[in-house]
């Protein structure tokens, strides 16, 4: 099988990537050819949300898509949101509210909540809750992550 050359558009920086598998997930090249950790391999099913990115602005579970499809479009990781130094609006609220436990799902509920915040700047309390319904966590830090995100739209 031939590899499939082409670029993505990777938190603002065009990235010359290679498949050997046109079904190749996103999550697979950002880890691997990309060495970006934010997004984590969770379930492989797209259900829990640990892998999530923002492709074109909405959230999407990086583990069911096909790196091969994503040329032309603008991915974002969390890497690509801020940095330990200055860290965007909405992972500067996850720190203020401790909203973490053991961390797999706090990717999801970041890049989730913030295409919440993009499309909806003020999100009443059950709009959060909707948009974080199928991000899951195990440790059940729910409270914490709702007081970030809402802390993160007060705040903008």
């Amino acid at each position: 099988m031939a590899m499939r050359e082409f670029t993505l558009q990777v938190n603002g920086r065009d990235h010359k990537v290679a498949v050997d598998d046109p079904d190749t997930p996103l999550l697979y090249v950002l880890r691997d050819d990309l060495a970006l950790r934010g997004p984590k391999f969770g379930c492989g099913l797209g259900q829990c949300g640990a892998c999530a990115v923002l492709i074109d602005g909405a959230a999407t579970r990086s583990c069911i898509t096909r790196a091969a499809d994503m040329a032309g479009k603008v991915i974002t990781t969390l890497e690509g949101l801020g940095s330990p130094e200055l860290p965007s609006r909405m992972q500067a609220a996850f720190i203020t509210e401790q909203a973490a436990q053991c961390g797999d799902c706090t990717n999801g509920m970041i890049m989730t909540a913030t295409a919440l915040l993009a499309r909806t700047p003020h999100p009443s309390e059950a709009e959060v809750r909707q948009a974080l319904a199928h991000t899951l966590c195990r440790c059940g830090s729910h409270v914490r992550v709702l007081a970030a995100v809402l802390r993160a739209a007060a705040e903008g």
